[in-house]
């Protein structure tokens, strides 16, 4: 399963650029300073056997030149499937008297759907929705699942103008209005030229993460997973 805030179920469901990759912080069990921890890859024809003798599929892992400690990605391998888990309330939450046509027969409700913390009329505070965490969202209440399309680890300042995108980040509106374009700049080159999404994916993730000890000033290594959504 995955864990995904608000804003990020929003641009993965979106039919335009939508969120494709996700980074998380790579949780290192030990920093034994004579050696270092380093990216590498395994699996694939010649990589190995599970348990089952199944081929491992090629991924990215990180290893200790030291002490020979490799780590897979905990979030699962290239083909395993993720059920995405989002703040949620379920129908018996509500309080209106006209939850929606639907609502019946959907019986949950997505926070992410509803910004204003109201389904139907935004001035009736009585109405406002008491929201469940997305850590007690059961897995019949998921409508999201994602496959694991590759895995590879790197330094979260490693991320590049596509990848910045695939994160969910493509507003060149705010890039534009710093007023710096060049004369027959496309949208698409001034942001390019700004480095726009690297920069933006920044202040997401410190907002995400700086409290934790991993800002973007530290630099950690990081998951890079890449996913699809499935219908």
């Amino acid at each position: 399963m995955l864990y995904l805030t608000d804003d990020s179920v929003r641009a993965v469901l979106r039919s335009i650029n939508p969120k494709t990759q996700t980074r998380r912080v790579v949780k290192l069990p030990h920093n034994n300073s004579l050696g270092i921890w380093e990216p590498t890859t395994f699996g694939g024809p010649n990589g190995g056997r599970t348990a089952a003798g199944e081929t491992i599929p090629e991924q990215g892992g990180i290893w200790h030149t030291r002490t020979a400690d490799c780590l897979m990605c905990p979030y699962g391998q290239p083909g395993d499937r993720l059920w995405v888990r989002e703040s949620w309330c379920h129908l018996s939450d509500v309080r209106t008297a006209d939850p929606g046509g639907d609502a019946l027969q959907r019986r949950v409700f997505y926070r992410a759907d509803y910004p204003s913390d109201t389904l139907m009329h935004d001035d009736r505070p009585e109405e406002k929705i008491k929201w469940r965490s997305s850590r007690f969202m059961p897995r019949w209440a998921s409508r999201i699942t994602l496959e694991i399309v590759s895995v590879r680890v790197e330094r979260v300042q490693d991320i590049s103008y596509e990848d910045a995108l695939s994160e969910g980040v493509n507003d060149y509106a705010a890039a534009i209005a710093e007023g710096v374009n060049a004369i027959g700049e496309t949208p698409e080159q001034t942001a390019r030229r700004l480095e726009w999404p690297q920069r933006q994916y920044r202040l997401q993730w410190d907002e995400l993460n700086a409290a934790r000890g991993f800002d973007w000033g530290v630099n950690p290594w990081v998951w890079r997973i890449e996913f699809r959504r499935l219908p």
